[in-house]
């Protein structure tokens, strides 16, 4: 009986961990594209900033939407809905010829990737036993790192030899092998039982994740959320940029950036270990503190050596503490409003993800240093560390309600 419940873990995580790769290759692919088309568009650093930001903007409404609708119509009807939606977006935006038309797009995939990622975790953090659960929803973000490592081996074979179309096209195709997997996929067994029970109005979930019950884990994971989206938004998705900006050729960027990207998959395992060991808290405060310290060093890094290094750790531990964020935001709130909750938070942080990117694109352009570019990084998520340590709660092997 107990191998049956492992291979169905197995599978669970396999069938979510495909949508989450193929969410990772398309930010992954954007970060690339951006460059790219600077290039075949002439695009201003304000242009390209606000590529990144419309993405951001799509995830917050698609994060909040599709929460609301997680606790609604149930996860696995989200988690279809929202991988079509960035599937079909993406394909689709190969064929634009016009920077407008490019964010209108963006803004639709943004919000299938926004939408998906929390209900995912809700999804599988529902489904797996106390013992195991934190492990896995680690080991379910692990597999954004396999879809950014594709993103940057097909970003260097494929965009300077067929161009960002290209690029475009195969990070869609894919996608649709997980949509038909994901059919057969149960329900959450937690929203299952709660689905015969009655089930409180959209505006009563929205009321309650702020209630005097639930005020301080939101207050920490909004302003969590807000620090680490804000950060990797403006750190990773202009990560080929800044390697341009600092005197390196578009080719020998995206070679530094898939190696740096190999450093999250150790970062995503070594988390995985420690959750269920030493705690969710634990977990977070330490890989967020060496996420600052690594961000402060990549901007004040001159020579290629230090670049490389402290660019491989901050890959290394921001990808580890995303990986502890996703385990520990469902597990803040009960059956009922998980959805809404971890949406709403997700949604919070997206407004990083906006500010981000503009805030790298506006400073640029005033000519301001890459170092105190990172610096503003840096101490972002040194507020998000403090938040968890005051605020935050341990949930390790925390039965949900």
């Amino acid at each position: 009986m107990k191998k049956k419940k492992e291979i169905s873990t197995k599978k669970l995580l396999g069938i979510a961990g495909l949508g989450w790769m193929f969410d990772a290759m398309d930010v992954g692919i954007l970060s690339f594209i951006i460059a790219a088309l600077q290039k075949d568009w002439g695009l201003s650093v304000q242009q390209m900033g606000w590529i990144g930001s419309v993405n951001s903007i799509g995830m917050a409404v698609g994060a909040l939407v599709f929460g609301l609708m997680a606790d609604r119509i149930g996860r696995k009807a989200v988690f279809i809905i929202t991988l079509l939606l960035f599937s079909i977006g993406s394909g689709v935006s190969a064929f634009t010829t016009t920077l407008t038309a490019f964010l209108i797009f963006r803004f639709f995939i943004g919000m299938g990737l926004g939408g998906e990622l929390p209900v995912a975790s809700t999804l599988v953090s529902e489904s797996v036993s106390v013992e195991k659960r934190g492990k896995v929803v680690v080991l379910l973000e692990s597999f954004w790192a396999g879809g950014w490592l594709i993103a940057a081996i097909l970003s260097f074979f494929v965009i300077p030899k067929f161009g960002w179309q290209a690029a475009l096209l195969l990070s869609a195709l894919p996608a649709f092998y997980a949509l038909y997997l994901r059919l057969n996929l149960p329900d959450s067994p937690k929203f299952q039982a709660v689905q015969k029970q009655q089930r409180l109005s959209i505006l009563q979930n929205l009321i309650k994740v702020w209630s005097k019950e639930h005020v301080r884990q939101t207050t920490m994971l909004w302003i969590l959320w807000f620090c680490v989206v804000f950060s990797y938004y403006g750190m990773f998705l202009w990560l080929p940029s800044v390697m341009v900006m600092k005197g390196f050729s578009m080719i020998k960027s995206f070679q530094y950036v898939l190696i740096m990207t190999l450093a999250q998959l150790p970062g995503y395992f070594t988390a995985a270990w420690f959750i269920e060991r030493l705690g969710r808290k634990f977990v977070l405060i330490t890989y967020l503190i060496g996420t600052a310290t690594s961000a402060y060093f990549f901007g004040t890094a001159e020579s290629l050596s230090l670049l490389l290094t402290s660019g491989i750790f901050l890959s290394f531990f921001n990808l580890g503490a995303w990986g502890a964020l996703y385990a520990y935001t469902p597990e803040q709130y009960p059956t009922v409003i998980r959805g809404t909750g971890a949406g709403m938070a997700a949604s919070f942080g997206r407004i990083g993800g906006i500010l981000g990117p503009l805030l790298v694109g506006y400073f640029v352009a005033q000519k301001t240093s890459i170092t105190t570019i990172f610096t503003i990084f840096t101490i972002a998520i040194l507020i998000g560390a403090f938040a968890v340590f005051t605020l935050g709660k341990e949930t390790k092997q925390k039965e949900l309600v």
